[in-house]
């Protein structure tokens, strides 16, 4: 009876063995497949069945526990009945960047305790991060980014720090307060790379980051963090730094020559200090004068706050006053009054310039176009803002400008420069001025040949088009009454270190005479951008800014200039050198060089479909083209696998490392 019971223990067992399947397997299969995929099959996801070969899954690296690979190369792992029993088998890599998954992310992955990077962005993913996400013990890479994910970041994603290099949750929907690690002081000892950038986290800057010392590049950027900017932030050896678009406020620390003033671009009008402009009123005190000074305020408490409560009263009339002579000054310009004196209009952001500012400002020119030279100005406090001076005789009546410079003094969008303040002297002349942008146009970019430069792959250029598009949807869809860009072309975009795309020269064309606008439309027509219907409407639209969007697409994925070729003059239609290549069948040769490397399917990486977008976008009849919103949707949709590339802004194509 014992030898029976022995026997039928050895045969469960052995049964157990054939049927047990690798626990990583088990968990793909079950659980993280159909949560990825969401309601629909997904192409990729497909592979992952046990009629291919394990080695073959799509976006999958597995490993043993002894440390070699799972290879197709070699034979003995080329059977999945084989490789489904074996228990040291481990899933080491998931990578699906950019592969249509529209599910949300299985809290299972935490169960992988071998899995080192996991790549889901650019993917519809919804719903949170799971908590379960920071048990996973080997993880060293995350990205997460351009995605739909809400919700709050879970506390535990801090339990990665021990092994995480790199963290990329950008692009989503995350909201609320940044939650601190468990464990006070955690150093993420291997943390470089933090990008929780185009969310909608809040609070004030999160100091644990400080505690961060290995940290290389943090991007906080286009999220709603209030507040100072802490001074310890400059002791990190950050290479890249974006805190833009947020509402910080207060005096900058002292950062390196690293970062520049558009890392705090979009902040509160009260943020000050290197690189941005000088703060007024500061007291040039060293520490302990100001300890000293404390410390007599605080014996002094009762004088204070009566001294506080006096001031406060006083700035509530003098605010009372200033919207007053505001309201009047307002009611002047549209009765066409003030003769004799200019009269300067301020809007968000350039409250602290005066009419002396702007007037003393030095400045050397840096463009001349149809609507007037455009400057480089250094103010008296050392800061610096770019002067757009309208040619004579080229501005409409008063009555009919004004309201085009307040609905353009209202646009704010992290892809379009904005209008700080506009200014009309005593003699009719008319100043519009604007942020400088200390970047290069994207024309040089793409056109101009030096050592340094640096190198456009397709993920920098996506990002870019996608930059551009989100501005013109802006532009055309929110406000009440949209407006029309008017004039774009490579020129009028500026590109920062990160490749972020601003757009210039929004809806100037509405401020000139019909004679100046007839110039713009051929001067279009010289640059390869002018729609068909402008021949016989001459008056630009939503649909002339899309064709025109559609040519400057053409010019990104091409390499190529649009238009007239100042040297041999010819005239180069950009859509129909790709129709021609289509013919041909020669479409890959259509490309730009720089943009086909690393690619290793154009499809998957969304180069095949961006190429039909820009063509839709270049149709002859306006009506057939996509609007901006949709145009926007497609980019987002096939955006680029490997997006690495974002995160190097200083490589270059000589290799030296130059930034731009």
């Amino acid at each position: 009876m014992a030898s029976l019971c022995v026997f039928f223990f050895l045969f469960l067992s052995f049964f157990s063995s054939l049927m047990a399947e690798s626990s990583d397997m088990a968990l793909l299969l079950s659980t993280i497949k159909p949560s990825l995929q969401g309601a629909s099959e997904n192409l990729l996801l497909s592979s992952w069945n046990h009629s291919v070969p394990l080695c073959s899954w799509r976006g999958l690296q597995w490993g043993f526990s002894s440390g070699s690979l799972l290879l197709c190369s070699d034979a003995s792992h080329s059977t999945n009945l084989t490789l489904s029993r074996d228990p040291t088998l481990q899933l080491l890599s998931l990578k699906l960047p950019a592969s249509g998954l529209s599910g949300t992310i299985p809290k299972e992955i935490g169960e992988l305790s071998s899995l080192q990077s996991l790549y889901l962005g650019v993917n519809t993913l919804s719903g949170s991060v799971p908590f379960e996400l920071g048990n996973s013990p080997s993880l060293s890479a995350v990205d997460l980014s351009g995605n739909a994910l809400n919700g709050s970041l879970p506390p535990s994603i801090w339990n990665l720090c021990d092994r995480l290099s790199s963290l990329w949750l950008d692009g989503n929907s995350l909201s609320g307060f940044l939650p601190e690690p468990a464990v006070p002081n955690a150093s993420c000892g291997n943390l470089q790379v933090l990008d929780l950038g185009n969310n909608r986290l809040e609070g004030g800057f999160p100091r644990f980051l400080l505690n961060f010392h290995d940290l290389k590049e943090l991007d906080l950027g286009g999220n709603l963090f209030s507040g100072l900017i802490p001074e310890g932030i400059s002791a990190l050896s950050l290479e890249r730094l974006n805190l833009s678009y947020n509402n910080f406020s207060g005096v900058l620390p002292e950062f390196n020559s690293k970062i520049g003033a558009e890392s705090f671009q979009g902040n509160s009008p009260g943020l000050c200090g290197a690189p941005l402009g000088k703060c007024s009123g500061t007291s040039g005190l060293d520490p302990g004068a100001v300890a000293g000074i404390v410390i007599g305020l605080m014996a002094f408490v009762v004088v204070l706050a009566s001294l506080l409560i006096w001031y406060v009263q006083g700035k509530k009339w003098k605010n009372r006053a200033r919207k007053v002579n505001e309201a009047a000054e307002m009611e002047d310009e549209e009765n066409g009054g003030g003769e004799g004196e200019g009269k300067l209009i301020l809007f968000q952001g350039g409250e602290h310039l005066t009419q002396d500012d702007v007037l003393n400002a030095t400045g050397q020119v840096v463009e001349k176009t149809s609507y007037g030279a455009r400057y480089k100005a250094k103010l008296v406090d050392g800061g610096t803002i770019a002067l757009r001076l309208l040619r004579e005789g080229s501005c409409r009546d008063r009555a009919s400008c004004l309201p085009v410079i307040r609905q353009l003094g209202c646009i704010r969008h992290e892809n379009i420069v904005p209008l700080r303040a506009f200014y009309e002297g005593e003699r009719g002349e008319k100043l519009l001025v604007y942020d400088y942008v200390p970047s290069r146009s994207l024309h040089d970019l793409l056109h101009e040949t030096r050592a340094g430069k640096p190198s456009l792959n397709w993920a920098r250029r996506h990002k870019i088009a996608l930059g551009i598009a989100r501005g013109l949807a802006y532009l055309h869809t929110g406000h009440e009454t949209p407006i029309t860009h008017g004039n774009v072309r490579s020129k009028n975009i500026f590109i920062d270190d990160f490749f972020v795309a601003r757009i210039t020269e929004c809806g100037l064309d509405k401020l000139m005479v019909p004679a100046v606008a007839d110039e713009m439309v051929a001067a279009a027509k010289s640059d390869g951008y002018k729609a068909p219907e402008l021949s016989k409407m001459k008056k630009c639209s939503s649909r002339t800014d899309i064709y025109a969007f559609g040519i400057l697409l053409l010019e990104i994925l091409l390499g190529k200039k649009p238009g007239k070729d100042a040297k041999s003059g010819e005239f180069v239609d950009l859509p129909s050198l790709v129709k021609l290549a289509v013919l041909e069948e020669t479409t890959m040769q259509v490309y730009d060089v720089e943009v086909l490397k690393g690619i290793r399917s154009p499809m998957e990486d969304g180069l095949v479909q961006a190429l039909k977008l820009a063509m839709g976008c270049c149709a002859p009849v306006a009506t057939v083209r996509p609007d901006m919103d949709e145009v926007v949707k497609q980019l987002e949709e096939n955006r680029p696998r490997n997006r690495s590339a974002l995160y190097s802004p200083t490589e270059s194509r000589s290799g030296t490392g130059t930034p731009f």
